[in-house]
């Protein structure tokens, strides 16, 4: 497939609505051009996180191809059920399992959980924390729009499984888990 973008500026949004992929016109508030901005903030998300990433790791590599998965979940959001719709671009068990490998990797070299852990620790585990939170925020704008209009039941479980992936990656960003940050309940804290 060839893509070629010849102008950004096309003033067809200028009154509020945008189109999909069938062509059809919808406000640009709706609920599927919601889901659409969330993966779309999500994507701008592991952007960052991979400028925390060392290039030729393994993570970094994960990384460029969730980026990629998750323009291909926006361009499956941009195509509504219908005659029109192009089933050739929607995603399926493949990415899903896929996703579940790589959690599995990097759960099973990491410290068992002890406690719940709280975002932070190095700068990359911080971000991967962020896009646990965009991932989770994504899952429930496209569960709402999945309630109005029928949505490939696939990007449901995408969606959730990316938060599982994105906190087991902070683990290894956080020595896979010996300097995580940890939760400590009010009543054994001291001072409050």
């Amino acid at each position: 497939m060839s893509i070629r973008i010849d102008r950004v500026v096309t003033r067809g949004g200028d009154a509020g609505q945008t189109s999909l992929g069938d062509g059809s016109r919808v406000s640009k508030d709706s609920a599927r051009i919601e889901a659409m901005g969330c993966l779309d903030e999500l994507n701008a998300v592991v952007g960052l996180l991979r400028t925390q990433t060392a290039a030729e790791s393994t993570a970094a590599a994960q990384l460029e191809q969730l980026q990629n998965w998750l323009f291909d979940m926006g361009a499956d959001l941009c195509q509504p059920e219908g005659p029109k719709a192009r089933t050739a671009s929607r995603m399926n068990g493949d990415f899903l399992a896929c996703l579940e490998n790589w959690v599995e990797q990097w759960r099973q070299a990491q410290a068992p959980l002890t406690s719940f852990v709280l975002p932070g620790g190095t700068p990359a585990a911080a971000w991967a924390h962020l896009a646990r939170t965009h991932a989770r925020t994504t899952e429930r704008r496209v569960v709402a729009l999945a309630q109005l209009e029928a949505v490939n039941p696939e990007l449901l479980k995408l969606l959730n499984r990316l938060s599982d992936y994105f906190f087991v990656l902070a683990r290894h960003f956080n020595q896979d888990g010996a300097t995580d940050l940890v939760w400590t309940p009010a009543a054994q804290r001291k001072g409050v």
